[in-house]
């Protein structure tokens, strides 16, 4: 009994001592790059403690004033655990590849014998950011993922990766411009999610796009998309994805309609 005295307060001390290093570090370099409230602060500290992630290395961030896990940090996470194994698959009976749209199921196998844990992920143009666009598949899969080991390893944190949206705002939530507004003359026509939209559906019924964008810039009334109304796009999308749902091939001779004048001055 003698040996096993020391032999704990040796595993126990290094062990609190690392945390406590980690927490110091993670303070100082949280403030350094985030105005955080003393809640925030609280939040952080008792993260480290639980999960042991770091600032620097990338596992958490703040937005809009509340923390996330990334899939780095998880990925990490889930290593110090000892996971056995993650199984991922498409789903491709809710997946519709021609449009980008794509469904995950992730299979997480932890080393206890506690079972197994499963986590569904989903991604197509209208749900991420422009700048992965083109790589749902890859967003999707991440998503299953992330979903999983958070549910294997109870992290209520959502990860970055799940957010349908880009980040922009960090820090602690302040006044922030409306992502829908564009600096277009005051005008909403460069809504993102209007974009997504058309572009989701030339996808979906492989149309061109140049032709809907002629066709679209027409039916608004003016020389360019870029200076139509919101109102005005937003009704041209309906409409368009009524017209290539119900009868695609008059849809198809319409917008051939407008290819007719680039060819005959070709």
């Amino acid at each position: 009994m003698h040996r096993n005295i020391p032999q704990g307060k040796s595993q126990n001390c290094p062990r609190g001592a690392e945390v406590r290093l980690l927490t110091r570090r993670n303070l100082r370099l949280a403030l350094k790059k985030w105005s955080l409230s003393r809640e925030q602060v609280s939040e952080l500290k008792a993260l480290t403690k639980e999960l042991r992630v770091s600032i620097a290395m990338g596992d958490l961030n703040i937005i809009n004033g509340k923390w996330y896990v990334t899939h780095s940090g998880l990925l990490r996470i889930a290593h110090r655990a000892h996971c056995s194994a993650i199984h991922v698959r498409a789903i491709f009976k809710l997946s519709d590849p021609p449009s980008g749209r794509w469904v995950f199921r992730a299979v997480v196998h932890k080393s206890s014998p506690s079972g197994t844990f499963v986590g569904y992920g989903d991604a197509d143009p209208s749900n991420v950011s422009p700048l992965v666009r083109g790589a749902e598949m890859r967003v999707a899969e991440t998503r299953a993922v992330n979903r999983a080991l958070r549910k294997a390893y109870g992290i209520g944190l959502c990860s970055v990766e799940e957010l349908g949206w880009e980040p922009r705002t960090y820090g602690a939530p302040g006044p922030e411009k409306s992502p829908s507004v564009s600096h277009n003359n005051g005008r909403q026509n460069g809504n993102p999610r209007l974009r997504d939209r058309l572009c989701l559906l030339i996808r979906q019924h492989r149309l061109d796009a140049n032709l809907v964008k002629a066709y679209a810039a027409d039916s608004c009334g003016t020389p360019n998309l870029r200076d139509a109304t919101r109102a005005q796009i937003e009704s041209f999308i309906t409409n368009l994805a009524d017209w290539a749902t119900k009868d695609r091939p008059a849809l198809l001779c319409k917008l051939n309609s407008y290819a007719a004048p680039h060819e005959a001055s070709s």
